[in-house]
């Protein structure tokens, strides 16, 4: 996904958007890192679009509260029925 860095970052914002998805998840789709999904986002996107940047960021805020549930819901996941049955 090489090219303009504002349109990418205009895509990334509308693909988190629409889908409520993580930094992680939009790094997957469009084939880029983590970190540059992040510095699109929290550095280069306030700059072209700020209405578009306070919308991700929400989403982006959410999901951060979030994680620590979900890190316990794919840890569960992972040792469920390894362990002595109760």
């Amino acid at each position: 996904m090489k090219g303009n860095i504002e349109e990418r970052a205009c895509e990334l914002a509308i693909y988190i958007i629409e889908n409520q998805a993580t930094v992680r998840a939009a790094a997957q789709k469009f084939g880029i890192s983590k970190s540059t999904v992040h510095k699109d986002l929290a550095e280069r996107l306030p700059l072209y679009n700020r209405s578009l940047y306070l919308q991700v960021k929400a989403v982006l805020d959410e999901n951060k509260a979030q994680r620590h549930i979900r890190g316990g819901i794919a840890t569960r996941k992972k040792y469920r029925g390894t362990g002595p049955q109760s």
